[in-house]
């Protein structure tokens, strides 16, 4: 057993069951507090605007800092995926993030993904998600492709959007002021489900890593 703290495992007794129980849509990520959720969430309803039908937005309440999706996998296969995760948080202690600034996806003239950026100790954010992108691909899931760039993504823009709807909400995007710091102390990562239903998505903590001590790991 490795040493450490004891992470508590997250279940939501309510969520609906699977059409196929044996297969998990899955990815690992650092969960983020409830004050950057709520301030996410005035965000979003500062640039909400009736004549944005074209813009889908995130639920503030399930935004996750995601290292690595995963897609569909096996039930079977949480607990080896767990400890390649515990494989790549080793020799990492817990570290500090904060949410800053605004962008977007591939630009603001373009605006496909609109986000919320990642600042402080991002170093430490990166050397585990390599270290995650190295573990998994000894179990066959595919390195990432592109660079990982830390972001929380807060809305979508659909694809029959017009360019110049893209343009103008690029531009609101980049007028607009966002100075709330909200922290993130980052002591643990975990694998989560996530279940598509018509109501939106349902997020289910699957196991929870420790950083720095992992003596003891809560699994399902």
């Amino acid at each position: 057993m490795k040493r450490g703290i004891e992470v508590r495992i997250k279940m939501d007794k309510g969520a609906e069951v699977s059409h196929n129980p044996e297969q998990i849509r899955s990815f690992i990520a650092v969960e983020l507090p409830e004050k950057a959720k709520e301030g996410l969430a005035r965000l979003k309803k500062e640039l909400e605007r009736d004549e944005h039908k074209f813009v889908k937005w995130v639920d503030p309440g399930g935004i996750h800092l995601t290292l690595k999706f995963l897609g569909n996998i096996p039930s079977k296969r949480v607990a080896e995926i767990t400890e390649a995760i515990e494989e790549a948080a080793q020799g990492i202690s817990p570290f500090h993030l904060e949410i800053s600034g605004l962008g977007a996806f591939p630009s603001l003239k373009q605006a496909r993904v609109f986000w919320v950026g990642i600042g402080g100790e991002v170093d430490k954010l990166s050397r585990l998600q390599q270290n995650l992108d190295s573990a998994l691909a000894a179990l066959g899931f595919a390195k990432e492709e592109r660079s990982f760039v830390p972001h929380l993504t807060l809305a979508r823009i659909r694809q029959g959007a017009s360019p110049l709807e893209r343009r103008s909400f690029g531009e609101l995007v980049g007028s607009t002021i966002f100075e709330d710091k909200y922290h993130i102390k980052v002591e643990a990562i975990s694998l989560v489900r996530s279940q598509l239903t018509p109501a939106g998505a349902i997020y289910t903590c699957l196991s929870a890593v420790g950083l720095g001590h992992q003596e003891s790991l809560k699994r399902i």
